[in-house]
């Protein structure tokens, strides 16, 4: 008896082809740290392998929170790969995550990528805010070297610098914030620009902006505060100087911490310290502030007063 033949071979099963994914955030204007609620962010994608068809889901979270999910077809890039992108403007201040999910299909198999996050700001800030957002605020007020907390909490403190902040980018002086004003604070403006830099460990008062610098040696900027100078018919004497007396605590005119640097013109705590012009002569500041600058403050620092 012949025996049967045997059966022909069938080739082995196939299943779908791993793929994998990429996500990333385009942030509008570079690389910005955050972005203003109401702005676009922009995420875009790669796919590979590209097959004809396909599409990704994309969801966006707020705070942990998902808030929106859209589905995107994915457009034949280059070297058989495949692309897409997509928009989100939230509504309210958060970190905002992106992910886009790829299901599983006879093709290819189910793949997962995620973008980094980014948090977005509210522009209107005063005092009583508390949160992220302030302490982003804060913290990028104090990367330009102003007097300010580091807290979370809008307190008052910290809309002394933010009138400093204003003064030095010739916004309204007022101790809150708006779009504009972080727009100009995410580009990095409103830094103190050094008059004397050959004057070593010095201070700096700008009356034409209401400013006063602490200026370490090489013309780094310390500190940045805002203050008060003579008003017209009293006004600030201008020139070079040095520091030649000092006195503590509260004298019998109010002054707070009174660094002396010609005859009774010093630069001392006050209660009043308006965003103008309106002392008797003096440079006034904060009477939170006064302490720190009396500290820092020596004898014989030269005192530059121009504007």
């Amino acid at each position: 008896m012949i025996p049967a033949p045997p059966p022909p071979a069938t080739a082995p099963a196939t299943g779908p082809v791993a793929g994998q994914m990429t996500l990333a955030i385009q942030r509008p204007r570079g690389r910005s740290p955050f972005l203003l609620v109401g702005e676009r962010l922009v995420v875009r994608g790669t796919v590979s392998p590209f097959v004809a068809g396909q599409s990704v889901t994309v969801r966006f979270e707020e705070d942990g929170r998902r808030v929106a999910t859209s589905r995107v077809r994915v457009l034949p890039g280059s070297n058989g790969t495949g692309r897409f992108r997509l928009g989100f403007s939230p509504r309210r201040a958060g970190v905002v995550q992106a992910a886009a999910d790829h299901l599983a299909t006879p093709a290819l198999g189910a793949f997962t990528a995620r973008a980094g996050s980014v948090r977005f700001v509210s522009t209107d800030m005063r005092e009583g805010a508390r949160g992220p957002g302030v302490w982003l605020l804060q913290s990028r007020l104090s990367a330009l070297h102003y007097a300010v907390p580091i807290s979370g909490v809008f307190d008052e403190a910290t809309g002394q610098a933010m009138v400093a902040y204003r003064k030095l980018t010739g916004l309204a002086r007022v101790p809150e914030t708006d779009a504009r004003m972080f727009g100009l604070l995410r580009r990095g403006a409103g830094g103190f620009h050094v008059r004397y830099r050959g004057d070593g460990r010095h201070v700096e008062a700008d009356l034409a902006a209401q400013v006063l610098a602490e200026i370490e040696p090489g013309g780094r900027v310390r500190r940045i505060y805002t203050i008060s100078s003579g008003k017209p018919s009293t006004p600030t004497v201008l020139g070079r100087f040095q520091v030649y007396m000092k006195t503590p605590g509260v004298n019998a005119k109010g002054m707070v911490d009174s660094n002396y640097f010609i005859r009774g013109y010093a630069i001392h705590g006050y209660p009043e310290v308006p965003t103008y012009a309106a002392s008797h002569g003096c440079l006034r500041v904060p009477i939170p502030d006064a302490p720190a600058i009396y500290a820092w403050v020596r004898v014989g620092t030269p005192v530059d007063v121009y504007g």
